[in-house]
């Protein structure tokens, strides 16, 4: 049975202000990303169409994720409110952004959760749920894989090992036994399977502070061995770099990693990955209905540029078009390599 998995307390975490990461990030003697960037065409760096709105309805979860850049658990008590929630529908609605990505936390704790996805998907808009896999085997949640299907939701899903032991170091004890477990729970309905409709995706990260593997190569390891060892399926495997911030930032500098791992992203930068950046074409919603170019620089408070509307409240896509994107150096983690987004690489 699923179960509340406190990895790592709260008061363990010394990086709590935002402020603080920030002014962290920028101390060391490396090119800075604005320059990164100039150099690769992007002076400034704009946003182009945007085609998904990331809501972060908040920041209770059931797990303690010790990589968990949103700072996630079961003590955090922000939730997205119902005036904001509307205000993001309607934005929705009076938009032609085509998709919805609904994360948090556990996007599914949310009060108004099965509200968001039905009134999303009245409004023909696909719908992404970054799910943790384990709340849907909480009592409470029991609901979530028919619910899902019924509604044709897309399932992005973090899993950062096929094996049990890396798994359970990054997220908690039995969490990686649970999340088979739902795994195969989904798979039973259809998800992940071919000519279902029903999209399950995987996303992992590096346990350690190094950069990921070749995406393409590792899903293929990742299908034949979550096949041959659990009889599971699944369609697409995002490999994300884990970016310095939060609860990853506080393990690099405890580790002894901080340095050398920001020099490695820095040095790896990919000019063929900006056209790509996640942050070009995402509009993210903070719980508080607060404005951002992408869920990272949320974490970092670091909302919209000055002349861009602050929040969705005062949002328009017509407001938003073209505009400056605020970047930092924690950027470089999206652009090295073959890049990284919340749908994978960038190339």
């Amino acid at each position: 049975m699923a179960k509340i998995i406190p990895t790592l307390r709260k008061q363990d975490h010394p990086l709590s202000s935002p402020v603080h990461q920030r002014q962290l990030l920028e101390t060391l003697p490396l090119r800075s990303f604005a320059d990164a960037t100039s150099n690769a065409g992007h002076q400034p760096l704009r946003a182009q169409d945007i085609t998904v709105l990331q809501i972060n309805v908040g920041k209770r979860c059931n797990q303690t994720c010790a990589h968990c850049h949103v700072d996630a658990g079961p003590e955090r008590k922000e939730v997205m409110a119902p005036d904001v929630l509307e205000a993001c529908l309607q934005f929705l609605e009076q938009s032609t952004i085509p998709t919805l990505d609904i994360t948090g936390g556990a996007p599914e704790m949310h009060p108004q959760f099965r509200e968001i996805v039905e009134r999303a998907t009245a409004l023909k808009r696909h719908v992404i749920d970054r799910c943790n896999l384990t709340i849907t085997l909480l009592p409470n949640y029991s609901y979530l894989p028919e619910f899902l299907a019924t509604h044709h939701v897309e399932i992005t899903a973090s899993l950062p090992s096929y094996a049990l032991k890396q798994t359970d170091a990054q997220r908690g004890e039995g969490v990686f036994e649970d999340s088979i477990q739902a795994i195969q729970r989904l798979n039973q309905l259809g998800y992940g399977k071919s000519g279902s409709g029903l999209v399950l995706n995987l996303v992992t990260n590096p346990v350690g502070a190094f950069l990921p593997g070749n995406q393409q190569s590792l899903e293929a390891d990742w299908k034949r061995q979550l096949k041959r060892r659990y009889d599971i399926d699944f369609n697409n495997l995002y490999t994300i770099t884990n970016m310095p911030i939060s609860r990853f930032l506080d393990f690099l500098l405890r580790s002894g990693n901080y340095e050398s791992y920001m020099e490695k992203l820095v040095n790896a930068f990919n000019p063929a990955t900006v056209d790509g950046l996640m942050c070009r074409y995402t509009l993210s919603v903070g719980w508080d209905g607060r404005l951002y170019d992408c869920d990272f620089n949320q974490m970092l408070e670091m909302g919209l540029h000055k002349q861009s509307p602050q929040t969705i409240f005062d949002a328009t896509p017509e407001k938003l078009a073209d505009h400056i994107i605020q970047i930092g150096q924690h950027c470089f983690g999206c652009t090295a390599g073959s890049g990284s987004s919340c749908g994978g690489t960038t190339t």
